[in-house]
């Protein structure tokens, strides 16, 4: 587990020093594109703010994102077992509703869903 982490701090460390370097700014094409959010704004963002240490922020750019690498890193160790022995249709359900609970967030956080 330790060298797990140890890679995600790594990456998250990087990510966060390259951003520091050169703010490529906003990444979604479709944000770039129409203006609205993609399920997935603020994965970057995650990752930049975990490698500064600001865990809270990170959780409010994408708890999606955030909890979907945190089960990556302690997968291996258990929990992965419950996701393998789900069938495809359930595990297609949660995915689903993971990213549409996602994109809710992105359209709030980001004032889309807003008059």
């Amino acid at each position: 587990m330790l060298p797990r982490a140890a890679g995600g701090a790594v990456a998250a460390v990087s990510v966060a020093a390259l951003h520091d370097a050169r703010d490529p700014g906003v990444l979604c094409p479709l944000r770039l594109l129409t203006g609205v959010p993609c399920p997935a704004c603020g994965s970057t963002t995650v990752f930049i703010e975990a490698g500064h240490g600001n865990l809270l922020a990170a959780l409010a750019a994408n708890p999606v994102t955030a909890a979907a690498a945190c089960a990556l890193l302690v997968a291996p160790f258990g929990p992965g077992r419950w996701w393998t022995g789900l069938s495809d249709r359930r595990r297609g359900t949660l995915i689903g509703a993971a990213l549409t609970l996602a994109w809710a967030w992105q359209l709030n956080r980001l004032g889309v869903s807003r008059p």
